[in-house]
């Protein structure tokens, strides 16, 4: 098991790379629009905490646990405003029924492979008794989301425990983040090449303030040829060494039974935060916005692909409680929420779309090949031939 924490000093590692050294989108020299916070990462958004446990053992495990926390490890129990959207359903997150009653959430997220989303939701909530029982006393409903992870890991090997998904939230920090094959990426492909984890963020002007948007993609989903990188359809001329897609390991597996996974398979989960204020119904409208910045990198979002996001908003601290009531309403008791005018959201909107498109590329520049479960191979995004394929070389 390896725990990943971002690093906590602005200085210590370019955006352009991750802490770790790994080249990002940036740094193949890709044109990218918007400007970026200082660590180019959903850490940007003042409190936001990111943790990853990335498991590789042996042959077949390939898996992990990423974990957010949107007001840090101290600020879990105060809820955010939020919404969801799913753009196709083959997927799951968890806690987005009570997301769409009461417009927020007060618990951690956690992301992790498909077959693993019961323990995870364990894990979280026992964090949640041992660090915060007054809350826990009363119900919990985390955010766990999942991808398909079962190229390359054992995904009914049952190796993600609860102590993992405990052990990615103690682990969580603000700073520079870690990407491609960490946390619940490890084991995620995209496009034919690894896949994994990926954030970006970007800055907004609003008057005098200054808002952040941040990004967190767990990618694993498209098609080989539908591979779009600042508007060249580079997927087109990267067709050969794909063996996620060309290959037929699925038969295989199963004795020679008929059956082939189809191009575009797996799912990709979104999460974007910011501190701008929105109400919930913004942030549910911020969500949608993540579809346009995938589309921005090619899918059109397949059938056998659960593609769902998640928006919220570290503003209005204290509104949108819904904890058990304490003697009779005052006349002060109500809640107030300050917003961005719908009539100026378009900038937001804008952000997002970007920022999800670049941690899509992120996920896939900073990677290596892996070898997973019985041999399964994905190579990794080929740096020089995008850039030939840019123009950049």
């Amino acid at each position: 098991m390896t725990l990943s924490t971002p690093l906590s000093t602005t200085g210590a590692v370019p955006a352009h790379h991750t802490p770790s050294g790994r080249p990002r989108a940036r740094a193949l020299g890709i044109p990218l629009d918007g400007t970026p916070g200082p660590w180019n990462a959903i850490t940007d958004v003042p409190g936001v905490e990111v943790g990853h446990v990335t498991l590789i053992e042996g042959e077949g495990v390939r898996t992990g646990v990423t974990a957010l926390l949107p007001r840090g490890r101290n600020g879990v129990g105060t809820p955010c405003a939020a919404g969801w959207y799913s753009l196709n359903g083959n997927g799951e997150m968890t806690g987005t029924t009570w997301i769409e009653e009461s417009g927020g959430f007060n618990l951690p997220i956690a992301l992790t492979n498909t077959h693993a989303v019961g323990a995870v939701h364990t894990g979280v909530d026992q964090w949640v008794a041992e660090n915060h029982p007054r809350l826990a006393a009363q119900w919990m409903l985390p955010v766990v989301a999942e991808t398909w992870d079962g190229y390359l890991n054992d995904i009914n090997g049952r190796h993600v425990h609860p102590e993992h998904a405990i052990a990615a939230i103690d682990a969580a920090t603000s700073g520079p983040l870690e990407e491609g094959s960490v946390g619940g990426g490890t084991g995620m492909n995209c496009y034919g090449f690894k896949g994994g984890s990926g954030t970006s963020s970007r800055t907004v002007g609003y008057g005098p303030d200054t808002w952040t948007i941040g990004a967190l993609a767990q990618a694993n989903f498209g098609d080989r040829r539908e591979l779009v990188i600042a508007g060249a359809p580079v997927g087109r001329s990267l067709l050969d060494d794909n063996p996620l897609e060309d290959d037929d390991w699925f038969q295989r597996d199963l004795g020679g039974a008929p059956g082939r996974v189809p191009g575009g398979a797996g799912s990709v989960i979104v999460v974007l935060g910011t501190d701008a204020p929105l109400l919930p119904g913004q942030c549910k409208a911020l969500a949608r916005r993540a579809a346009l910045g995938l589309g921005r990198t090619g899918t059109p979002g397949g059938h056998f692909s659960g593609d769902i996001f998640l928006a919220f908003s570290t503003a209005n601290a204290g509104a949108l409680n819904s904890a058990f009531p304490e003697g009779e309403p005052t006349g002060e008791d109500y809640d107030n929420l300050r917003f961005v005018p719908w009539g100026r959201i378009d900038p937001f909107y804008e952000a997002a779309v970007q920022c999800v498109e670049e941690a899509v590329l992120n996920a896939l520049v900073a990677n290596e090949p892996m070898t997973g479960r019985r041999g399964h191979r994905t190579p990794a995004l080929p740096h020089d031939r995008v850039r030939a394929l840019l123009g950049l070389a």
